[in-house]
């Protein structure tokens, strides 16, 4: 007598389904998205707490002063105050994880692509595409600033030496991979996914087979996401453009290539680039001041995303990446226990 079936906890969306409609299987109901974001929002705090103290802790370990608690400043010190805010952002990606699994009941790797897990050769290629990128920004900025000065001539800026820079250097390289990849999975993986999962197809009448036909489409979900990660920033005026720019840019690169991959990697990199060019020159007291930025500075900014979604897609295509869950064979289920 053959045993039963072991029952399955994770059920996948149908076969050949894009990035964006991962989340929308079987078992999906609309509730569960609100569901997983109270659940991620809660768990990111109750680690936020252990996180914090042990950053302070070696902190102070290794001979920082007494915390300064101000609206710019937490340890005292312009390096810790930036690996302490890095350390909470990536604090967000068991969660996120763990959400997709408990409350929506799929693969956990379901956000990074759709086969599942993160292509990692294909995140390497990318890497390569962003570093371009960022090359051709600042490049590009330093251009616009010289024909267009977006502030009256101050005192040049000076190399702060090895000495200085080499902490926040590896600070920088070893904690930004993570907040970056943190921020792109709750944004452009659950949000993304989340949103594009109400599909609106049950609507009848005209009105309602006509928001259905729109929200079948990833755009609602990238703009709404889009919309939400701009919000969680603290830019105005055309910095909103600048960010929302980059939001709707990643949105559109994870459904077109399939995964997460390709805005991981500009994400990295344009956080590296900023984060190291302000230690470098001494500004680390300011690395996540926000506010207005100058329309020139978006253009510059803007065109280098341009040119690597350009390129991202070029590669997509060459390398023939996923953009669709494969055949129901190619996957197995996991079990419940």
């Amino acid at each position: 007598m053959r045993p039963a079936p072991r029952p399955v906890w994770t059920v996948p969306a149908p076969p050949g389904s894009p990035y964006h409609r991962l989340a929308r299987t079987p078992l999906h109901r609309w509730w569960r998205l609100l569901v997983g974001s109270l659940l991620i929002l809660v768990s990111a705090i109750a680690l936020m707490i252990p996180a914090g103290v042990a950053v302070a802790v070696i902190h102070f370990a290794t001979g920082g002063g007494e915390p300064v608690l101000s609206e710019t400043e937490i340890l005292g010190d312009p390096t810790a105050d930036l690996a302490l805010q890095l350390v909470l952002l990536a604090v967000f990606i068991p969660p996120v994880l763990f959400a997709a699994w408990v409350v929506q009941r799929r693969r956990p790797g379901t956000l990074s692509s759709v086969l599942g897990r993160l292509r990692w050769r294909w995140l390497l290629l990318c890497c390569g595409l962003a570093v371009v990128a960022c090359l051709l920004s600042v490049g590009l900025a330093y251009l616009v600033e010289e024909l267009f000065p977006t502030a009256p001539p101050a005192e040049p800026e000076h190399w702060v030496g090895w000495s200085e820079f080499l902490l926040p250097a590896v600070l920088i390289l070893l904690l930004v991979p993570f907040q970056a990849t943190a921020e792109e999975y709750v944004f452009r993986g659950w949000l993304l996914q989340g949103i594009a999962a109400c599909t609106l197809e049950t609507r009848t009448g005209r009105i309602g087979r006509a928001a259905s036909a729109v929200f079948r489409t990833p755009w609602p979900a990238i703009a709404v996401s889009g919309v939400l990660f701009t919000a969680g920033h603290g830019y105005t005026g055309w910095g909103l453009l600048d960010i929302f720019g980059f939001a709707v840019l990643a949105g559109w690169l994870a459904v077109r290539t399939g995964g997460l991959e390709a805005s991981i990697a500009i994400h990295v990199f344009n956080n590296l680039m900023a984060f190291w060019l302000i230690a470098a020159f001494g500004q680390l007291d300011s690395a996540l001041q926000q506010g207005d930025v100058p329309l020139q500075t978006v253009i510059a900014d803007l065109i280098p995303l341009a040119v690597y979604g350009a390129l991202v897609v070029f590669a997509a295509r060459w390398r023939r990446v996923a953009t669709v869950s494969p055949p129901a064979g190619d996957r197995a289920p996991v079990p419940a226990s």
